[in-house]
């Protein structure tokens, strides 16, 4: 009986790293290695090399990702190790029969209750004429109910698991699957009841999570509208794009997508005939969830909510949309509040919203610099037009950033050559020196580092939830050393002697009115993160020390460096 490590070790053994990537990218010999220009983020000089000896391969450019066959695969096809598991089983020849019990169901088992339990709701559904009426009042079709598999998690709290427990499933497996929760009296209970379901699919069609959707007779406002199923072995929802296993041949033909913020808007959508849109499951939008996409479309058009939490979602959405070199373009839905709206009251509307959809600079010139018949002071102005030039200066292209930077001067009438030099004066705008002028003194200058703007948004958290603090303790050493002491006054309960940190607090209280489970999510998101950054830092030092050392000739020195890249590596992965 083989166990997981040595199944692992016997696929890399027999599968060849160059001959499995070069059937994905064209590979170019170098010297020993193989280089190709990387599939995981724009360039034109090729910085991704594959060495044969090794077995791995690694990006010198600016993703600096890197890793063994599994991770290549994993991040090319947005798959979880699994997944990659099965296909690159199949292809060494190996069955994953043999697996040892214990591994087999580690994984496997998970996919079957998910199977089993959207079946479950499914049934539910049908049984439920309530239900049904409501689903119809939304707009949607048996057809769509059909292909997406909606179902009910039903009135009780034991319904599904007491199903799967009768199918002879281990109450620990639904557990690990995220079907049912451990109360603090020791009993499982269903995490969805009294819900419309929405399954979750991974890109190739099975059901990895949930979405539940309360039912209007059971909304009394305590309680959250929707819920999730929680990260599983099996589920990463900053990775899964809802619908991309229906509509990733449609987005690749045209090369576009559009994406909304939630499951009814996409099925609306697809039921009116847009069959390249997906949704995010769950979640904000993420750079895995545009990675994933980039290698499909080109053009990103937003169809977000129409109402402030849409708009800052669609200002967030731009910006990194816009890092990852998408051209993004956000449609306009008039006094529509959400695109599902335009659907049901209007088939057929959307489309031409989506035709008339603007570029996405036009939004932040009317957000930020639509004058109306104010008139605003210099002061003012500057301000607001910083903030624009901003989302200009984070452009990937050189040749965006000229064409807006122009347009930018024709709405405005201030000369062409007067933006430019304001826009080269700006730095990464830290979030603590925009709190308030009479603070910056009090907080430390940021460099304007990932890792720093982290760490700012940490505090900023932390601040206002003392509950958080005793977490962030085991994280202290990836802190940047200039934030060491407000971190300490922080976890100390002392942020009363710091100016900025009182500032922040009411900040905070006024402006963040955010679910107490989407802070939590939030704050856990940007721990690993922040652990990841302090990870990434030290590999661009070695991979500079390797550069250095590679002219003088010390491979011995260069050696002990290559060994401490390779334990960063492994660090890192085991941190996602």
């Amino acid at each position: 009986m083989q166990t997981m490590d040595s199944t692992v070790q016997q696929i890399k053994e027999k599968i060849d790293i160059v001959d499995f990537i070069r059937s994905y990218i064209p590979l170019i010999p170098a010297g020993k290695n193989f280089k190709a220009v990387c599939p995981f983020h724009k360039e034109k000089t090729p910085s991704f090399i594959v060495s044969p000896d090794r077995q791995t391969w690694h990006c010198f450019g600016s993703c600096n990702e890197g890793g063994d066959v599994f991770k290549f695969l994993m991040k090319y096809e947005n798959l979880e190790f699994y997944e990659a598991l099965k296909i690159l089983a199949e292809k060494a020849g190996i069955e994953l029969r043999r697996l040892s019990p214990a591994d087999q169901k580690q994984f496997g088992v998970l996919y079957d209750l998910n199977h089993l339990a959207k079946e479950f709701f499914k049934k539910s559904l049908w049984g439920s004429r309530e239900t049904l009426d409501y689903v119809k009042s939304r707009g949607l079709t048996k057809e769509t109910v059909d292909e997406f598999e909606l179902g009910l998690a039903p009135h009780g709290f034991d319904n599904l698991t007491v199903h799967l427990l009768n199918l002879g499933f281990d109450v620990r497996d639904i557990e690990r699957a995220g079907l049912i929760v451990k109360t603090e009296k020791g009993r499982y209970i269903d995490r969805f009841h009294d819900r419309l379901m929405f399954p979750i699919y991974n890109s190739f069609g099975k059901v990895v999570g949930f979405t539940g959707r309360i039912l209007p007779q059971f909304d009394t406002g305590e309680m959250g509208k929707y819920v999730n199923s929680p990260e599983t072995p099996i589920f990463n929802k900053s990775k899964i794009l809802y619908g991309f296993h229906k509509t990733k041949q449609p987005i690749k033909d045209s090369r576009r997508a559009v994406l909304v913020e939630g499951q009814m808007d996409f099925l609306m959508l697809y039921q009116d005939g847009v069959k390249n849109a997906i949704a995010t499951s769950g979640t904000a939008l993420t750079a895995d969830h545009l990675t994933a996409l980039r290698r499909f479309a080109d053009d990103l058009i937003l169809a977000f909510d129409n109402d402030d939490a849409g708009h800052k979602a669609t200002e967030r959405s731009i910006d990194l949309a816009n890092s990852l070199d998408f051209s993004v373009r956000t449609i306009t839905i008039g006094d529509f509040k959400d695109p599902a709206e335009v659907v049901q009251k209007h088939p057929g509307k959307i489309k031409e919203f989506i035709h008339e959809a603007a570029h996405a600079m036009k939004f932040y010139f009317e957000r930020y610099l639509g004058l109306g018949d104010k008139k605003k002071d210099i002061g003012e102005l500057k301000k607001d037009l910083r903030m624009v030039l901003q989302k200009i200066k984070i452009m990937s292209s050189p040749v965006e950033q000229a064409y807006w930077v122009r347009e930018l001067a024709n709405f405005t009438g201030i000369s062409e050559p007067a933006i430019v030099e304001e826009m080269n004066k700006l730095k990464s705008v830290s979030r603590f020196e925009s709190l308030n002028r009479n603070a910056e003194k009090a907080l430390p200058k940021s460099a304007g580092t990932r890792r720093d703007m982290l760490v700012e948004r940490l505090i900023t958290i932390l601040v206002s939830h003392e509950d958080l603090r005793p977490k962030f303790k085991d994280y202290a050493e990836y802190v940047p050393t200039a934030y060491i002491g407000i971190v300490e006054q922080v976890l100390q309960g002392r942020e009363g002697e710091n100016e900025a940190l009182g500032i922040l607090n009411l900040q905070s209280s006024l402006n963040e009115v955010f679910e107490v489970e989407k802070i939590i999510e939030e704050f856990n998101n940007l721990l690993l993160e922040l652990k990841l950054e302090y990870f990434r830092e030290e590999r661009e030092s070695i991979l500079a020390a390797l550069k250095v050392l590679e002219k003088k000739g010390d491979e011995v020195e260069m050696g002990a460096l290559l060994q401490r890249f390779d334990e960063i590596s492994k660090l890192m992965h085991n941190v996602r």
